[in-house]
């Protein structure tokens, strides 16, 4: 009876563990959720969903025949849009992660949703930095920029290069309040000032205005809290100002090499950024872009950061299903935490126990139009800042992960 009662219990435990760690469906779902009519089109869009393909295509089944299918959709940066895709996705659709989000506050719903549930959260374009600290998820890994890494890297940078008087120009919504928030304490905290901040809408077409605010205002720099056409808009506008050219430093927190192009190098030059990828940086960021701007409907497009984002999350994600044989985020999301090496596009990274990947980050300068010698030579690097410094130290986050 006790060798019935043994085996039964040994059978139980077998099914159950064969049930705890699985690939439902017989297929990974990676859903891309993104700005694919908007403001972040170029940067995110279609070039998120190639960029997934191709991570499932060079992950190839994990040598294990592993299926992998992507799906995408629109979430038209509203909050209860992207909220009813991933329920949808969740219910009724089997996907297993969600990748991409630019729209902090797309991003933050997505997170709450899926905290509790099997599906993975790879927030590679969600800028707010709560993701990693008060909501950070045991779901959620969060790649490339956010609002803390963005604020403190970019204003560190500039006001070791002598910018110390401030004035924001500041999307008023969650990411360009983030941002400023950060960088402000970081200036004030080391000596700088902030003489003002103008906060616009989101897809504001006429920053004059706010242009004349900050170039009245004397500052040194002038930081642009904003992203996509907003970002486009207000430095095109401060070159018909000519603002650059009367001393003040203009520096973009988030912009992409897809921004750049857009505006033209001749509006862009002297242009201060940071990215956390460069398309030209060496061998393998070159031969991803290459590939990349080959794909259908890329056009010779080179990758934005966001973009090459989407392709490290998935792909790291895709080996940790291989790694585990299950795709639910229970399984998934602790292997990938156990990443330390060498990523093609970004170098030396960790995933850390909240949910952060750290990386270095770069300052870029725009380089004038006679310095450009080809296709997408946009960038001059100024200076390095190394993983350890980029992003938030983990005890200063509040994540309730962290032990």
């Amino acid at each position: 009876m006790k060798n019935l009662k043994w085996t039964l219990a040994l059978a139980a435990s077998l099914i159950g563990g064969a049930a705890h760690a699985e690939i439902s469906d017989n297929v990974v779902r990676i859903g891309v959720l993104n700005d694919i009519s908007g403001i972040f089109q170029d940067t995110n869009g279609m070039g998120s969903v190639e960029a997934a393909r191709m991570a499932a295509e060079d992950f190839n089944g994990g040598g294990k025949n592993i299926k992998v299918e992507i799906v995408y959709a629109d979430h038209q940066n509203k909050a209860d849009v992207g909220n009813a895709i991933a329920r949808k996705w969740l219910d009724v659709e089997g996907v297993d992660a969600i990748v991409d989000v630019p729209n902090s506050a797309v991003g933050l719903s997505i997170n709450t949703l899926l905290r509790d549930s099997r599906m993975t959260f790879l927030a590679s374009s969600t800028a707010s930095s709560d993701l990693t600290g008060k909501a950070c998820s045991p779901n959620t890994i969060q790649w490339v920029n956010d609002t803390w890494a963005t604020g403190n890297t970019t204003a560190a940078a500039m006001m070791s290069r002598g910018g110390k008087d401030w004035y924001f120009l500041t999307v008023d919504y969650a990411l360009g309040k983030g941002i400023e928030a950060e960088a402000q304490k970081y200036i004030e905290g080391h000596g700088g000032k902030v003489l003002g901040s103008s906060k616009h809408p989101l897809g504001t077409s006429d920053f004059a205005s706010f242009l004349l605010q900050a170039q009245g205002s004397k500052a040194q720099v002038i930081g642009l809290a904003n992203a996509g056409g907003d970002t486009i808009n207000a430095v095109k506008q401060a070159a018909e100002f000519g603002i650059q050219q009367g001393g003040q430093k203009l520096v973009a927190f988030l912009l992409f090499i897809n921004d750049v192009h857009g505006m033209g190098i001749k509006v862009a030059q002297g242009l201060q950024l940071m990215e956390a990828f460069y398309w030209d940086m060496n061998d393998d960021t070159r031969a991803f872009a290459k590939r990349f701007a080959a794909r259908p409907g890329m056009n010779g497009k080179m990758p934005s950061g966001n973009q090459a984002g989407v392709y490290a999350s998935t792909l790291a994600y895709l080996n940790a299903v291989a790694a585990t044989g299950s795709d639910n985020a229970k399984q998934a999301v602790p292997e990938m935490k156990k990443f330390r090496g060498k990523d093609k596009l970004f170098g030396d990274t960790t995933i850390r126990q909240d949910g952060r990947v750290v990386h270095p980050m770069y300052l870029f300068e725009v380089k004038k139009p006679e310095e450009s010698k080809y296709p997408y030579d946009y960038y001059r690097l100024v200076s390095t800042i190394p993983a350890e410094q980029a992003f938030r130290p983990i005890a200063d986050g509040g994540c309730e992960l962290v032990k």
